[in-house]
């Protein structure tokens, strides 16, 4: 069994420490400059990044082929556009809980696409999570609706992804970023090249370079973080550590936004996250009940496999002749 000790633990907390810096920064810089900026500051860095993590690792990055990879790429880049709209639209806490729900969706979309049918704990998990995106939205329906589907796209998005990676387990997790970060930021720079006055003067004010910087830099952290997490503790459990990216957003809100949260909107929170990591936290037993199973199977199987082997080599010993029948 895999358990979370000090390390993977402590690695998780600075990745959701670390992206919810980041959100907190794309806030920040989403009254300086356009979203977009932002988004591709963000990706190209994180591109860099993964290339030289897969380059040093010796993983090979394919490109075209599997389809499989396309999707997920194509996924995730939707995701990450809509989340960081979302971020310089919504407050920091709400769009992180919104988009961090996920793993509701992922069991919505089995239901749906491998027509599964849904267990009453899972039915109870997705209509909290609705509950408590209607309850966080709830103060500023009219003025943040456009900018609430799109944090609820980016998670739909990330759903689709990860429900990917099932198919591509034998692909490198460092080229399947990069593969990722690469598609990201071409996109970007299209969607960037199609926009006019997005890339003005204004860009090259101190403060807003400094935000941009943050925002990348931070994200690369995260990223770095998030991967040595993954790789020594269970991604289960890391990822039900890792909501814990919301308490920061929701710290990052009262400190420099100074954000009054109602009690209305909290529960909001608890509605979205709880069936989030109840979900993650299932998948974790359901896993090691699945390999403590197996083992027990394999132990048995070779446990009778080494009698019948004794078995045999009993019969197959020669007999002591019979004293009494010798010539």
């Amino acid at each position: 069994m895999t358990r979370i000790r000090g390390g993977p633990g402590l690695w998780i907390l600075a990745s959701a420490f670390a992206f919810a810096s980041m959100g907190a920064l794309t806030h920040a810089a989403g009254t300086r400059c356009h979203w977009l900026v932002i988004a591709t500051s963000r990706v190209s860095l994180m591109f860099v990044w993964a290339i030289v993590a897969a380059r040093l690792a010796g993983a090979r990055t394919p490109i075209f082929h599997p389809k499989t990879l396309w999707i997920r790429s194509l996924a995730g880049c939707f995701s990450l556009v809509c989340n960081f709209y979302a971020l310089t639209r919504l407050p920091v806490a709400d769009a992180i809980s919104l988009t961090n729900s996920h793993p509701i969706w992922i069991i919505a979309l089995s239901a749906i696409v491998l027509r599964r049918p849904l267990r009453l704990s899972e039915i109870a998990c997705v209509a909290s999570g609705i509950a408590g995106v209607f309850l966080i939205q709830r103060p500023h329906f009219a003025e943040a609706d456009f900018a609430t589907l799109t944090a609820l796209l980016s998670s739909l998005s990330t759903a689709v992804a990860m429900l990917g990676l099932n198919k591509l387990k034998a692909i490198d997790p460092r080229a399947i970023v990069a593969h990722f970060a690469g598609t990201a930021t071409i996109v970007s720079v299209i969607l960037l090249s199609l926009n006019n006055n997005v890339l003005t003067w204004s860009l090259f004010n101190s403060e807003t370079i400094a935000l941009l910087v943050g925002v990348a830099v931070s994200g690369t952290f995260g990223q770095f973080f998030l991967t040595k997490a993954y790789a020594a503790g269970s991604p289960t459990r890391v990822s039900v550590i890792g909501l814990s990216q919301v308490v920061f957003a929701i710290g990052f809100d009262l400190m420099f936004w100074n954000r009054s949260l109602s009690v209305v909107t909290l529960a909001g929170f608890a509605l979205v996250i709880a069936p989030s990591a109840w979900l993650l936290g299932r998948s974790a037993y359901d896993r090691e009940s699945h390999e403590s199973t197996n083992e027990l199977r394999i132990d048995s199987t070779s446990r009778s496999t080494l009698e019948d082997s004794v078995t045999s080599a009993r019969e197959a010993r020669p007999k002591p002749s019979n004293p009494a029948t010798r010539t």
